[in-house]
């Protein structure tokens, strides 16, 4: 092929004038003419470099562009609603110059933790060492000195009111004569006893502690662990004590864990290996507490610290009790009572740690409801309901499950969709699971069904009378012996259970119920009488520490020194939990003295304090007739207009409203809806003012809710009812009115089973629906 020399020598002048370095070609039915776009703007639409600006506020629809920038951060922050809440309170402070932040940046605030966290006593590192087969390894415990932290709470004037540091006896008249009762622990013989040692020295009482310590799993995979060593002073009241402000649990230690070796594991010397590791590092937390043990401490009230600790009885000794003596055969047995331990038998031991000048160490322990009972013999009574549902197939599984899926909703109760194949450790649903399983079990496990089952269900009743006169927040006489009588009662329904099992075909069944946890509530009227009640010494309060902890570990750290960073950041939180209690004084009195200010010559209602309050209204009011017009749907709603209509005119009268002739309201009448009713209440077990929640709602949390209550129906009558609709209405002339459209339970039950007698049952039955009755709020208790 000749070449053209020509097209040649022009061929540099093309190659410069090329408009672009690429060209898109389109669809022919596209219609569209090539494209040719040079290298930074290739892959660009022409439409969108020349889209304009079409919205001057693209924030909405938020209102505002610091409403959209606020909301972005919150969705990725994750804060709950109080914390949102407050944020935005903040923000309105600040706007309307009520608040002034100096804050910059992630350093001044970090700045400024370090500063408050300053005034309180700050941690330590220690290293343990210990030598196993002959190496010496070192471990690390992060402490606060326990004697410093209570010296922090003394020194706070807001807690000062409410240290406690005598002893007392407390009585309550019973119309006839005044009977002892116990709640705190200054109201036990034990507080008693300790004062009555002390040296006669003018002032001197007792400073004392509940120490708990427990592993916790930080990591969502359980490779991540920490031990958390936990403070609370017995002198504060239990609500303070228990609570999550300053006065309450705090943690003041971080014990070593020696890590788990396959090759190791399971043998004498290294199982003594963590057990020295233990107890050395523990040490640390009471070196300054334990010295002044023995002399006392002179601190403002001269106060006298007292250090007790006591030996671990473990599952394989011949008297495996901490408490007493019993053989390791008879854990089981409730009916027979056993010699105590004495301080003799272990002051020996006690010398290694510089503790033998201390009280009776056995005489300080105590049940712990949520570790012996509902994380301890519940798992038991609960892995024997789950074997003997499973030998009656899976249509017994299937329909305890449902039942217990359906179990009616309470307020602080948790509720479960499947039980059979779900292992719990929350001590707290457990606790709740063991109240559901009995109803459940009662129309599957019946005596012709199950004999076992049946049996079983005798021990959970028994078991549940149990847990409820313990859980009680007040004792008397009389609730001591209905525990000592129920303990027996508990006895013989295991026994026979063990005899039922023994020529039972269900296989793996217990037949051995020799373990400590089984013995060691034959001891709880003891430790009442002697410490008050069971909330004085439950580990509840400290187990929910480990839930903060967990939230440090994954949002507040890199993975790397876990101990240091968590307890910075723990020790950061405590501090400013020491400053919002002070800045609350100060905001409560600057608002009381507003509202004096404003309202001179009325009294300020700063709570809720009457007997019952309507909350949750619905936005629009119905009329009459629309409710009348629900009874196609539910048939309480039936002749809604005329049994109102009577109701008014027969109860307006005990109000002080004299009718001079029959009210009648048009079909437009105005009646506003509420879903939600709080009733306020003297508690028959401490005396105190409680409050109770009921719903009445069609749609709480996506599922229907309307709940049960007591009213008082006549001065001689007390009935079971169940919400239908609370409202409230205004009639003319005279003021607005609140009631409760309700479905009484008053049906007559013809007999009583014998069910209801072994169980403790009270049978109630509702009337029709179409029957339901109209109530005034104050009736309901």
């Amino acid at each position: 092929m000749a070449s053209n020399p020509a097209p040649a020598q022009s061929q540099p002048a093309v190659s410069a004038q090329l408009p672009s370095e690429f060209k898109t070609e389109y669809h022919p039915r596209s219609a569209r003419l090539p494209l040719f776009q040079p290298f930074d703007e290739f892959g660009i639409s022409p439409e969108v470099q020349q889209a304009p600006i079409i919205d001057n506020e693209p924030w909405r629809p938020f209102r505002s562009h610091g409403d959209f920038e606020f909301s972005e951060i919150t969705i990725e922050a994750a804060p709950n609603k109080f914390q949102i809440n407050a944020l935005l309170s903040l923000i309105m402070h600040i706007s309307e110059g009520c608040a002034k932040i100096t804050l910059k940046n992630d350093i001044d605030l970090s700045k400024a933790w370090d500063n408050a966290a300053a005034e309180l006593t700050p941690f330590s590192k220690h290293e343990v060492p210990v030598t196993y087969k002959r190496n010496e390894q070192v471990y690390e415990v992060h402490a606060q000195p326990i004697l410093e932290w209570a010296l922090d709470l003394l020194d706070n004037p807001l807690l000062a009111p409410h240290f406690v540091w005598d002893a007392c006896r407390v009585y309550k008249h019973t119309g006839t004569e005044f009977e002892c009762f116990f709640d705190e622990l200054w109201t036990g013989d034990r507080w008693w006893d300790i004062q009555s040692s002390l040296p006669d020295i003018d002032g001197a009482v007792q400073f004392c502690f509940i120490l708990y310590a427990d592993k916790t799993k930080l990591s969502s995979h359980g490779t991540v662990k920490g031990y958390p060593v936990v403070v609370q002073c017995v002198n504060l009241p239990s609500h303070i004590r228990n609570g999550e402000g300053f006065g309450g649990g705090h943690i003041v230690g971080w014990l070593p864990i020696v890590p788990e070796d396959a090759g190791e594991e399971g043998k004498l010397g290294y199982t003594t290996l963590k057990r020295v590791v233990w107890h050395e590092s523990f040490s640390k937390l009471l070196e300054l507490a334990a010295q002044y043990s023995k002399t006392g401490y002179s601190y403002k009230c001269h106060n006298n610290i007292l250090c007790m600790m006591s030996l671990i009885c473990g599952r394989g000794g011949k008297c495996p009790c901490p408490v007493c003596l019993v053989p390791l055969v008879e854990l089981h047995d409730l009916s027979k009572t056993y010699p105590l331990r004495s301080v003799e038998e272990v002051k020996e031991a006690l010398c290694v740690y510089g503790l033998s000048k201390a009280q009776d160490p056995h005489d300080a322990l105590s049940l712990d409801r949520l570790h012996s009972l509902h994380a301890g013999l519940w798992k038991h009574l609960l892995g024997e309901l789950k074997k003997i549902l499973a030998s009656l197939g899976r249509e017994a599984e299937a329909a305890f499950e449902k039942l217990i899926a359906n179990f009616p909703q309470w307020r602080n109760l948790n509720h479960f969709k499947s039980v059979i194949n779900i292992s719990f450790t929350d001590g707290n649903k457990c606790q709740d699971l063991s109240k559901q399983s009995l109803y459940a079990g009662l129309n599957i496990l019946t005596p012709r069904a199950s004999p076992e089952g049946y049996q079983l269900l005798r021990v959970i009743s028994s078991y549940l009378q149990l847990d409820s006169w313990i859980s009680l927040d007040v004792h008397t006489k009389s609730t001591l012996a209905a525990i000592e009588a129920e303990l027996l009662v508990f006895d013989t329904e295991l026994k026979a259970y063990v005899a039922c099992t023994e020529s039972s075909d269900i296989e793996k069944l217990k037949l051995d119920w020799n373990f400590p946890k089984m013995h060691l509530w034959k001891h709880v009227v003891r430790d009442i009488r002697r410490k008050g009640a069971a909330h004085n010494y439950s580990t509840c309060p400290n187990e929910k520490l480990h839930g903060p902890l967990k939230d440090i570990y994954h949002h507040q750290t890199n993975g790397k020194d876990i101990a240091t960073q968590i307890l910075r950041v723990d020790h950061h939180q405590f501090a400013l939990k020491l400053l919002r209690e002070c800045v609350n004084v100060v905001d409560k009195h600057d608002q009381l003295q507003v509202l004096s200010n404003n309202l001179p010559d009325e009294d300020i209602a700063v709570t809720f304090n009457s007997h019952v309050k309507l909350g949750s209204p619905t936005q629009h009011p119905s009329s009459i007739l629309d409710l009348e017009n629900c009874s196609p749907v539910d048939r309480a709603y039936q002749a809604f207009w005329r049994k109102f209509t009577e109701f008014i005119n027969h109860s307006l009268p005990t109000y002080g409203h004299q009718l001079m002739s029959w009210l009648t309201f048009p079909a437009d009448f105005q009646i506003h809806e509420h879903r939600y009713l709080k009733v306020n209440y003297e508690s028959m077990v401490d005396w105190k003012q409680v409050t109770d929640h009921f719903r009445c709602n069609p749609q709480f949390h996506g599922l229907p809710q309307f709940d049960h209550a007591i009213i008082q129906l006549t001065a001689e009558e007390t009935i079971f009812v169940q919400l239908v609709f609370l409202f409230r209405c205004c009639i003319s002339n005279l003021r607005s009115f609140e009631f409760a459209l309700i479905q009484p339970y008053t049906a007559r039950i013809n007999g009583a089973r014998r069910m209801d007698c072994f169980f403790k049952l009270t049978r109630v039955k509702a009337i029709p629906r179409a029957s339901s009755i109209f109530v005034p709020l104050n009736s309901f208790i």
